[in-house]
Formats: structure tokens, C-alpha cells, sequence
């Protein structure tokens, strides 16, 4: 490896390297990644990094490395013996829907696959999948012996991100001061300390999917990256959508699925947490509208195809709806608050 056109240690030639609009090599964004999370830089730097990052577009080396950086420093769990699935996004796309890829984990947990949900507290929205699980009355752990119980009883078991990313308490509060997407937004879906063979992943960006395609497909997972048109990182039914997996890029419109457009309005989740956790809780008990329960089975659909490309997107639907509906996804989730 070269070195580094600008020493590493100085975050003024790093920003005045990115203010020349010049990228980094995955060993440079690695090594920066790895400096910004051990506390090497003042945190009004870091602060500005972030920004620069939210202002441009990031290179699939830059992402590949910064990825394998906060990976290596995260407190990595190893579940044997189990097919898992991650559904999770990456946030950040500004739309304050309700809770709907945790909802879909349960569904799928309560399918019978075995699910690894990685989740946070809400940075650009109200309420992220910790706040909302911590207030349902989950407790937060990263014992592995607890997680692995949770695994074999609820079928899933929940990794709070902050737990598992020690090095990351750094960034955390410079994160939470600006309130908008960063690229550790980018990052979160890619750094499940469990790093499960199966990912059903939303992103806010036609960019970062096709990014994230190119990630994938140099390991052997299986993936679907969920793109909506209009913007969200979920597949929100307000409009068309994209998923890309290991067969190729996929275009589907909502009247294919044989769905009616919904509005935006109709998937909010609440000004605070406790709004958040009162529509988790109507739509887990079965009791959500129609829209709810489209919303979360069409992404719970997804997931299961994740597993099985071949079945048709009706008979994985069906699956996530008996699941739903027959109350499975409740079990899931009582026996993962309660024990």
C-alpha cells in the first residue's frame, strides 16, 4: 500500500483534501474510520467530516473501507448453527414512518426464521428501533448466551448498536447534535456484530443501493436492498420501488403487487415515543388498518424472498400474513420482551 497522500493524524488536510472534491482509498477511509472512532480528532472536525459527507456523494472504496474499519472494532457475536436475517435501514430519509422494518421483524421472526435485528435510537426521525423497543420494555444486552436463548424461543434476538460499537460512543453525540443523516447512516445495516448471511436492507438513495450491491456482491450473503422512489428507505407503498438482489435490479409498482397507492400521512409515526410505541403495539397485537398491515407484510415479503428467491411474492406475502394475523409475530414478541 502507498502511502497516503496527507498524514492521517491531521483532519486539516484531510477536510482540505475533500474540499479539492478528492476521494480516499479504502485503506485511507479505513485508517480515518479507525482514527475518528478512537478520539484522534477534535470533535468539531469530526463534526465537519460528517457534514462534508452529507453534502457529496461517498465512493464505493470509501464506503467498503470505512465499513471494514468500524466491523473490526465492534464487539462481533457469533451465532452457529443459524441462518440469520437482518431486516433493518439505514434511516435517514427524513419521512417519520412508523416503526415498520422492526414490525417486520417480528413478522418474519414469527414465521419461523431466525432474525438478528441490529437497531439505534432515532437520529433524524422521533423514534428509532431501540427507543421504541426500550420503551415496550425490552432490556438491552449483549450477553451472548441471553441473545443466543432469545434466538431459540422468540426466534430473534435484538443488537443494540451502541452496545456492540463501543468505539462509536465518539460520534454519538456529535450525531445526535446535528439531527440529519451522516454516513454512519450508510454504515449501521453493514456492521450487524452478528454479520448475518441474510440482509434485507433499506436505503435512502438509488445510489447507495447500487453501492451496497457492489459491497454485496464481493461476500456470500444473500441480500435485497429496498429502495422507494420516493424516497424512503422501506418499502412504503406511497409509490414504486426498487430491489436489488443477487439476480439483478427489480422494478416493482404498487398495482403489480396488487396494493393502492397510500398517502404519506398514512404511515406516521408520532411526534414522541410513547405515539410510536402505542402504533407498534396496535399493529403487533393485529389490530393495525389495512395500510399498517400491507405496509409491514409487503416488507416482511420481501425478507422471506430474501431467503427464498424462488417462491413468488404472493405465496411470501401469505407466509407473512399468517404469521401477522395467526398472532405468530406477537408470540415473537411477548417471548422476547418476557423471556
Amino acid at each position: 500500500m502507498l502511502a497516503s497522500p496527507f498524514l492521517l493524524h491531521d483532519m486539516k488536510e484531510i477536510l482540505a483534501h475533500l474540499f479539492e472534491y478528492k476521494s480516499f482509498t479504502r485503506k485511507e477511509a479505513y485508517d480515518i474510520l479507525t482514527n475518528i472512532a478512537t478520539g484522534k480528532y477534535d470533535t468539531h472536525q469530526i463534526a465537519a467530516f460528517m457534514t462534508i459527507y452529507g453534502m457529496r456523494s461517498i465512493r464505493v472504496e470509501e464506503l467498503a473501507g470505512f465499513r471494514e474499519a468500524m466491523y473490526d472494532l465492534c464487539n462481533k457475536v457469533d451465532f452457529k448453527g443459524y441462518d440469520l436475517i437482518d431486516m433493518c435501514g439505514t434511516g435517514g430519509d427524513g419521512k417519520n414512518t412508523f416503526n415498520i422494518s422492526t414490525l417486520a421483524s417480528f413478522v418474519v421472526a414469527g414465521a419461523g426464521y431466525h432474525v438478528a435485528k441490529h437497531g439505534n435510537v432515532g437520529v433524524s426521525s422521533s423514534c428509532g428501533s431501540s427507543n421504541v423497543m426500550e420503551y415496550l420494555g425490552y432490556t438491552f444486552t449483549s450477553d451472548k448466551d441471553i441473545l443466543q436463548r432469545q434466538l431459540e424461543t422468540a426466534n430473534i434476538c435484538f443488537l443494540h448498536a451502541p452496545l456492540f460499537h463501543p468505539a462509536m460512543k465518539t460520534v454519538a453525540p456529535i450525531r445526535r447534535a446535528l439531527a440529519v443523516k451522516t454516513f454512519f447512516n450508510m454504515l449501521g445495516p453493514l456492521t450487524n456484530p452478528a454479520n448475518p448471511r441474510f440482509q434485507c436492507v433499506g436505503v435512502f438513495s438509488l445510489e447507495l443501493a447500487r453501492l451496497y450491491a457492489y459491497l454485496y456482491q464481493n461476500t456470500d450473503k444473500q441480500y435485497s436492498i429496498i429502495h422507494a422512489l420516493d424516497g424512503y428507505d422501506e418499502i412504503s407503498l406511497t409509490g414504486d420501488f426498487k430491489v436489488i438482489n443477487n439476480q439483478g435490479e427489480n422494478y416493482y409498482t404498487v398495482d403489480e403487487l396488487g396494493f393502492s397507492a397510500v398517502k404519506p400521512e398514512e404511515l406516521a409515526g408520532g411526534d414522541s415515543i410513547e405515539e410510536a410505541a402505542k402504533t407498534f403495539r396496535t399493529i403487533i397485537e393485529g389490530q393495525g388498518n389495512d395500510v399498517q398491515n400491507n405496509v409491514v407484510l409487503t416488507n416482511a415479503a420481501f425478507g422471506i424472498k430474501t431467503f427464498h428467491p424462488e417462491k413468488s411474492f404472493a405465496d411470501c406475502y401469505y407466509e407473512a400474513e399468517s404469521s401477522l394475523l395467526g398472532h405468530k409475530a406477537l408470540n415473537s414478541f411477548k417471548t422476547l420482551i418476557h423471556g
